[in-house]
């Protein structure tokens, strides 16, 4: 299994910007599929974005986060811009060896590694 851990998370003002960043080992993020999970208090884990050759994402988030990786890093990226109250939550990375349908992509129980978890507090 690959290991993961989450960095940048913070507080920021709605309306702001963050990149969370996700560093791999033990394994290449080549050949396994990446996602970004999200639970806020209360709220079951839920997908927020996900990369397993395309990149593909909520609705919630479409068009303001942005999925990316690094091979050379061995690192995936989640750039959120304009940031809501409601992307207030403990943003997880996610992975899995090989490719998956986005069916497989959007649900976390397919997904065998796990980071720690980063928190993201976005203030109104």
């Amino acid at each position: 299994q690959v290991q993961l851990v989450e960095s940048g998370g913070g507080l920021v003002q709605a309306g702001g910007s963050l990149r969370l960043s996700c560093a791999a080992s033990g394994g290449s993020i080549r050949s396994t599929t990446m996602g970004w999970f999200r639970q806020a208090p209360g709220k079951e884990r839920e997908f927020v974005a996900g990369i397993s050759g395309s990149p593909y994402y909520a609705d919630s988030v479409k068009g303001r986060f942005t999925i990316s990786s690094d091979n050379a890093k061995n690192t995936v990226y989640l750039q959120m811009n304009s940031l809501k109250s409601e992307d207030t939550a403990v943003y997880y990375c996610a992975g899995r060896f090989g490719r998956m349908p986005i069916a497989g992509l959007t649900d976390a129980r397919y997904f065998g590694s796990w980071g720690q978890g980063t928190q993201v507090t976005v203030s109104s």
